[in-house]
């Protein structure tokens, strides 16, 4: 199948001419007709399975038979959970929309407002946006959302994990009630399902490979290996097989900046990208690395979902994520549009049971393995043994003891004598005594 036999017009299908974008994938096999025909959809898919072209060619195909926006006002609203994700769905629609005269602008916190207060005053045809920075337009009147046809909630479970439930609520009770609904979400939970029926009480489902499933062109490998030992491991990795372009994950901030300032000691160029820094920053940084002139990018989760790296070879879990499903969202920044890609992942002896449920989520067997020079302290499958104190004997003797005593007060006692029986026991005359 090719993305003309989807309904796709001419000015798009030499757009992907021009990316090099011939087959469409599973998504946007599955989601474009129906976008097409007006349906409104719940989708879920695999990280890297090409789900943003999924819904920005068809909404870039009706565009072509809606009126320009009015001042002030948007045709397309489009929310994303973070500012990488937002610019690089923005970017999208500009390399698609190529030959087309829509114009498009991405909104989001930790920018100057002004600029952007400015790209809506004669109207946008797409708005991407993040949930707070949108309601701080709106309630400084900088845009409205009555005029909205179409509205995309993109990685709309990430968006609920961040906390911005209540954020889209508030956007869509601003909305028109006639309008078409697309949700993309990695998974269905109660949230979801909920939030989904705000929007339209008939949306489409459309599934493909499950989500928590990694992509086969991903080979991935595990290293058990101690917490302080993982610096030096890490340059190890990438001095030793000449790895050119690492994206690296770190748990915190602050961590961040410790790996980055490490590798700089075994001579690696790294850059950090987290909440903490600037958008300015943080668009330099991503600059820089796709750019090559920085060799590692070392980076929080807020990045996760937000990169988009053409032919990134390599993605190193520096810590094994907390929660599986984010696991398969980082290793996800690689092996994209069917390219093959490496997942490495680092785990010291207190994630072992983060790489148990890694496994169970995936349905992955993943073992982990020694690098040479890097043996670690502990035995990497077994078991961490429990924090908890055990119980001594003398506290199970006491249990039971107490539980016998329990029984015994539920048994019927013996009948005791009257208070009054007790009291003419005491009145009785008295035996005599025999004289002395």
């Amino acid at each position: 199948m090719s993305f003309k036999d989807l309904g796709l017009s001419d000015p798009i299908l030499r757009a992907l001419k021009k990316l090099d974008h011939s087959t469409p994938s599973e998504i946007q096999q599955k989601a474009i007709p129906l976008i097409l025909e007006g349906n409104s959809i719940m989708a879920s898919a695999q990280t890297g399975s090409g789900k943003t072209a999924g819904f920005v060619l068809p909404i870039l195909e009706q565009l072509k038979d809606i009126q320009a926006p009015k001042s002030k006002n948007v045709n397309v609203l489009i929310l994303a959970p973070t500012r990488e994700l937002a610019s690089q769905i923005q970017d999208n629609v500009m390399k698609y929309g190529t030959f087309m005269s829509k114009s498009s602008a991405a909104v989001f916190g930790g920018a100057k407002i002004f600029p952007q207060k400015n790209k809506l005053k004669s109207g946008v045809d797409i708005l991407v946006a993040t949930p707070g920075r949108l309601l701080d337009l709106v309630g400084q009147k900088a845009v409205f959302l009555d005029q909205v046809k179409i509205l995309v909630l993109d990685e709309a479970d990430r968006m609920l994990d961040m906390g911005f439930l209540q954020d889209i609520k508030k956007i869509i009770n601003k909305l028109p009630s006639e309008k078409q609904s697309l949700m993309f979400s990695a998974t269905f939970s109660a949230e979801i399902k909920n939030l989904a029926k705000d929007l339209s009480s008939e949306l489409v489902e459309v599934m493909t490979s499950s989500s928590n499933e990694t992509v086969e062109a991903i080979t991935q490998k595990v290293y058990a290996v101690d917490k302080e030992t993982k610096p030096a491991l890490l340059g190890h990795l990438i001095n030793e097989y000449g790895w050119n372009q690492v994206l690296v994950f770190s748990r915190t901030k602050h961590g961040t900046e410790k790996i980055a300032n490490k590798l700089k000691s075994y001579n690696i160029e790294a850059i950090t990208i987290h909440g903490d820094k600037s958008q300015g920053a943080r668009t330099r940084a991503l600059k820089d690395f796709k750019s090559l002139k920085a060799q590692v990018l070392v980076a929080t989760d807020v990045a996760a979902r937000g990169i988009d790296i053409a032919n990134l070879p390599f993605v190193v879990n520096f810590d094994l994520p907390a929660y599986p499903n984010d696991y398969v969202h980082r290793i996800g920044r690689t092996g994209r549009a069917g390219k093959e890609g490496i997942a490495v992942s680092f785990m010291c002896a207190e994630e072992r049971g983060y790489l148990r449920e890694i496994n169970h989520l995936t349905k992955l067997s993943l073992e982990p393995e020694i690098v040479e020079g890097f043996k670690p302290t502990f035995d990497p499958n077994k078991p961490k043994e429990s924090n908890k104190p055990k119980k001594s004997k003398f506290k199970r003797f006491k249990k039971k003891t107490f539980e016998t005593k329990k029984e015994r007060s539920k048994s019927p006692r013996k009948p005791q004598k009257s208070f009054q029986a007790k009291n003419e026991r005491t009145k009785s005359p008295r035996k005599p005594q025999k004289a002395k």
